[in-house]
């Protein structure tokens, strides 16, 4: 019976461990690597700011940790080309001063592959 529950005692506790959701800030130089977790411990988002706003490359995953999402942000506003992945769709997004001035989706059943 001791050995049962220590058991369980233990499995409690890892569980509990692999679930810490709390986002993780690095200083790296001039800027904050920060880490975003999901509710099962898989990367939501990481990227950097700079003076408390996002800056720099961003990437966001889904809860299986797929990358969902990339693009860069310049203080604080999304800028240049973005990324998004909805199954077999790939969205690309190009923002100026964080306004969507072009969209074009990308259908992986028509890309092309092209050897040399």
């Amino acid at each position: 019976m001791k050995k049962a529950i220590f058991f369980l005692a233990v499995m409690f506790s890892v569980c509990i461990y692999s679930q810490n959701t709390k986002p993780t800030l690095e200083k790296v130089g001039k800027m904050v690597k920060a880490t975003y977790f999901h509710d099962n411990g898989e990367i939501a988002q990481t990227g950097y700011m700079l003076k408390g706003k996002l800056h720099g490359q961003w990437f966001m995953y889904d809860v299986a940790g797929k990358k969902i999402a990339s693009g860069k942000y310049i203080e604080g506003k999304k800028s240049g080309k973005w990324f998004f992945w909805e199954g077999q769709v790939l969205k690309e997004v190009d923002f100026v001063d964080n306004r969507i001035v072009a969209v074009k989706n990308w259908n992986q059943s028509e890309v092309v592959s092209v050897n040399f």
